[in-house]
This record gives C-alpha cells, sequence and structure tokens, in this order.
C-alpha cells in the first residue's frame, strides 16, 4: 500500500507536524503556552466569559480536558474563574489582559502557518480539502 493511501498515517502525521511547528514557533517568540492552550485563548476571546460546558462545545474537548487546561491557564495569570451570577454550581472562565496580550502575540504565528499549508495550492484545492477533513471530522463520534 503507498504512503499516499494510509490517510490515518497522514492525517496523524500531518497533525504532529503542525503541533511541533506551533509549539517551536511559540517559543521562539517567547510564548509559554501550548497549541492547545492558544486555541481555548482565542475562544475566549471571542466568548469571554463562557462556562466550562460552552469551552468544551467550542473546542470539541471533554470537560476533564478542559479543567485541565484552565487549571493551567490560570495558574499562568492568562485566565481568571469568577462564580456563575445565577448558578452557584458553575463558574465562568475569563481572559486576563496577559492572556490577551498572548492571544495576540500567537495569532500572527497561527495565521502564518495556516498560509503556509495553502501554499502552491488553489483556491479550489483548499475548498475541497476542507470539505474531505469536515466530512471525516463528521463521520466519527
Amino acid at each position: 500500500m503507498a504512503v499516499e493511501d494510509r490517510l490515518i498515517f497522514l492525517i496523524s502525521k500531518v497533525y504532529q507536524k503542525l503541533i511541533n511547528s506551533l509549539q517551536k514557533a511559540f517559543s521562539e517568540n517567547g510564548l509559554e503556552v501550548t497549541p492547545v492552550q492558544v486555541g481555548l485563548l482565542f475562544f475566549l476571546q471571542k466568548n469571554n466569559g463562557s462556562s466550562l460546558t460552552q469551552i468544551s462545545q467550542g473546542l470539541m474537548l471533554e470537560n476533564p480536558t478542559v479543567t485541565g487546561l484552565i487549571d493551567r491557564l490560570e495558574n499562568l495569570g492568562y485566565v481568571k474563574r469568577a462564580d456563575h451570577p445565577n448558578d452557584r454550581r458553575v463558574y465562568l472562565i475569563y481572559l486576563t489582559e496577559k492572556g490577551k496580550k498572548v492571544a495576540n502575540k500567537a495569532l500572527p504565528i497561527v495565521k502564518k502557518l495556516n498560509e503556509q499549508i495553502k501554499e502552491g495550492h488553489s483556491k479550489e484545492e483548499i475548498e475541497n480539502f476542507k470539505k474531505v477533513l469536515v466530512g471525516a471530522f463528521n463521520k466519527f463520534p
């Protein structure tokens, strides 16, 4: 079987390279965060004051995973928890000023890598690629 036919293998290797490239770029720019943590910061930029459940749904991650991310980001001073005004069982997550600065510094790095992925491909190829990725994503629970 040609390597080109091993989609699971190729997807996993591309994922590893992307995460490693992002992590390296973040480190080179003085950012002490992981790509997943940056994803949470980006989510909060658009949805500041979200609950754990909202973040989990938005990032498509399990609640315990998000709890760990929030704990680490809170320890770094990038997010803060606040009590929900109407529900004692729920807390809301907010970006701090420090978190906003990190997200703003990470954004051009992520955009640059995204553009590198597209280099050498037509808009039609990119659209078809996105359709394949979304289709594959939707096939699995």
